[in-house]
């Protein structure tokens, strides 16, 4: 039996189709989940040492001259310092994440083409606002995880484990000192988070556009490799954008986070960073930052798409690709 001939819009690249949360069996996308991330944060880890040591530091230093010092003086534990509490923290406020950002961008996208927005306009509006949802329920997680782990990463010294940490910052701040930094957080990540979706959303539809396609369909088995390709580089060009915006932010928060009980004051911190090297100091772990921003947030989005995908019900019902 002979078949059809394929037509030259059949042979176009077509994006993916959208995986609605309604679409997701939830068990299996949070199992599932919680393993893959896993993997990827301790993969992407190191550099968040480098980017935060380099942050806590008086002086410019390069990343090869910390992570020299790093393994000379700690190993590759030095590099791993305080992964354990992240990781603990990681699993929750992850779920947190995912789960805010697939409900809100469901939601807003059904009342945007309510609204009579057009369909680019409305995936915008949704991702924007999934990405300010989810950031602000991780931060009522993460951020007690990032002042432990962070005082792991820079004064691992002073404290035999993340236990020992919790303990002592409990006895001397109590509650609060797990939230230092968390006004400076949602600050950063919120608006970050916006246009990091949105600009994911926008860049990925100009890429297909641009490579001719027509179909909102998605061929089988062809096209694999050419989308997991855009969407992780449209996720190194939306993390390249928010990690120079927002990277005075984080230095600042960073130190908040770090310092001790009487030297947690903003203008003081924004003072001696000033001081210590102006406007630049700002910006120092600025690569390190933009390397771990970029490979994560590649590593992330294609690691998501694919729970995505895996997690649907009804799988063969949708047009999805297979690897």
């Amino acid at each position: 039996m002979s078949s059809s001939p394929t037509t030259y819009e059949e042979s176009q690249p077509h994006p993916p189709q959208e995986i609605d949360w309604h679409m997701l069996d939830k068990s299996k996308f949070f199992c599932i989940g919680t393993a893959l991330f896993s993997a990827v944060s301790a993969a992407l880890y190191p550099a968040v040492v480098l980017k935060t040591r380099q942050q806590m530091s008086a002086a410019e230093i390069s990343c090869r001259h910390m992570s020299r010092s790093i393994m000379r003086y700690e190993g590759l534990r030095g590099f791993y310092r305080g992964f354990g509490t992240s990781l603990m923290g990681t699993i929750p406020a992850r779920a947190l994440y995912m789960s805010a950002l697939e409900v809100t961008k469901s939601k807003v996208a059904s009342a945007t083409l309510r609204w009579g927005f057009s369909d680019a306009s409305a995936t915008a509006i949704a991702n924007a606002a999934g990405g300010v949802a989810s950031a602000m329920a991780a931060q009522l997680v993460w951020t007690p995880v990032d002042v432990v782990s962070q005082r792991l990463m820079v004064q691992g010294v002073c404290y035999r484990n993340g236990f020992d940490a919790f303990r002592k910052i409990m006895g001397v701040d109590g509650p609060r000192g797990f939230y230092r930094g968390f006004g400076v957080s949602i600050v950063t990540y919120a608006p970050s988070n916006a246009v990091w979706w949105a600009s994911y959303s926008m860049v990925q539809k100009l890429i297909w556009g641009t490579m001719g396609s027509k179909n909102e369909g998605l061929s089988l088995g062809r096209d694999s490799r050419m989308v997991m390709g855009v969407q992780g580089l449209s996720a190194v060009m939306a993390s390249g954008v928010c990690a120079l915006v927002t990277m005075p932010l984080d230095t600042i928060k960073t130190r908040l986070q770090v310092l001790e009980a009487d030297e947690v004051r903003v203008v003081e911190v924004v003072r001696d960073l000033v001081r210590e090297g102006g406007l630049l100091a700002c910006y120092r772990g600025l690569g390190p930052r933009c390397v771990s921003m970029s490979m994560s947030a590649a590593a992330m989005i294609t690691t998501y798409e694919f729970l995505k995908r895996v997690s649907a019900k009804n799988a063969d019902r949708l047009a999805l690709y297979s690897f």
